[in-house]
């Protein structure tokens, strides 16, 4: 019951031609459907209609909303009461609101992010995969900023939404200041980090194998996009990950990557790490150090704002 996973993220865009153009010829995403100032694409894996909604806006960049799909249609009613038993304002998202998606709802958490929920989609068909065809398999996660204790986030997230932690990292006193938690098998769909305001850092989507990593790099340098490849390719020691961050031509950060771990049993022990580890190896276990510029986000969204932002 409750949640099952990440289901897709809506990013922000000045130019839709162009964010198309980068997501689908370059990342390699599958184009769903473009509607007036709206695009869906989805990864190349993805049995649904979208993972990622492109909305056009006037300036800026940044974040819409971050869904996450549910295992029933009663799951819905069942989260929307303890929304609102717990003090939250819930905004009810009609079908179709957003396109191909069915009855949603539409939240803002505790810690400031636009969350929302469904559990009906459209089927997409099922491409295969082919050697010319290797963009991202799925959305993985979000990186939230939060300028609040991290254990915060944790609670709330693991007691009150049945999130998992796989791994975090702690000060020396035990507080937490970064933790990566999960609802599918995987190591994170959220990952929280303590910082100095509310962002969304970047949204995670998972290729296969490290040399996809590489590919893509290799097919954004070939377009004169390699200024865009922000930090790495690396391996993080936290998650096993091998990493590229990179920013889309709006500035939207985006983290293309591979080799984390399946979670077999959901009573794996949550891997701890000191500060000192972390800093030795966990957030770069080799690679270039991180460019300052990684430690800026990019804004959320009200999250009142009408579901139809996000819709046809």
């Amino acid at each position: 019951m409750g949640i099952t996973r990440l289901g897709h993220v809506e990013l922000f865009t000045q130019d839709l031609d162009r964010a198309i153009d980068f997501y689908v010829d370059v990342i390699g995403m599958v184009e769903t459907e473009r509607v007036g100032g709206h695009a869906y694409l989805r990864c190349i894996e993805d049995r649904h209609h979208h993972s990622l909604v492109l909305t056009t806006v006037p300036e800026g960049n940044g974040c819409g909303h971050i869904a996450f799909r549910v295992e029933s249609e009663d799951d819905l009613d069942r989260l929307r009461a303890q929304f609102e038993g717990e003090g939250l304002a819930v905004l009810e998202v009609e079908a179709e609101a957003e396109r191909g998606q069915g009855r949603a709802i539409r939240v803002g958490d505790p810690f400031g992010f636009p969350i929302e929920l469904y559990h009906a989609m459209d089927p997409a068909q099922r491409r295969p995969r082919t050697h010319g065809n290797r963009g991202p398999t799925r959305i993985d996660h979000v990186n939230l900023r939060i300028p609040v204790p991290v254990d915060e986030a944790v609670r709330y997230y693991r007691d009150r939404l049945g999130f998992m932690v796989s791994e975090f990292a702690e000060h020396p006193d035990q507080t937490t200041f970064a933790a990566w938690m999960h609802r599918k098998q995987t190591t994170h769909d959220v990952a929280w980090v303590q910082g100095p305001g509310t962002f969304i850092h970047h949204a995670g989507f998972y290729v296969p194998e490290s040399h996809d990593v590489l590919d893509i790099a290799d097919r954004m340098a070939s377009r004169g996009m390699q200024h865009q490849i922000e930090f790495g390719p690396g391996r993080h020691g936290i998650t096993n990950a091998f990493f590229s961050y990179i920013r889309d031509p709006d500035g939207n950060r985006i983290e293309i990557y591979s080799g984390d771990y399946l979670i077999a049993d959901p009573d794996w022990e949550p891997i701890r790490w000191t500060a000192e580890e972390f800093e030795a190896t966990g957030r770069l276990a080799w690679g270039s150090r991180p460019p300052e510029s990684m430690y800026e986000g990019q804004p959320v969204a009200d999250w009142s704002r009408s579901p139809a932002g996000a819709g046809a």
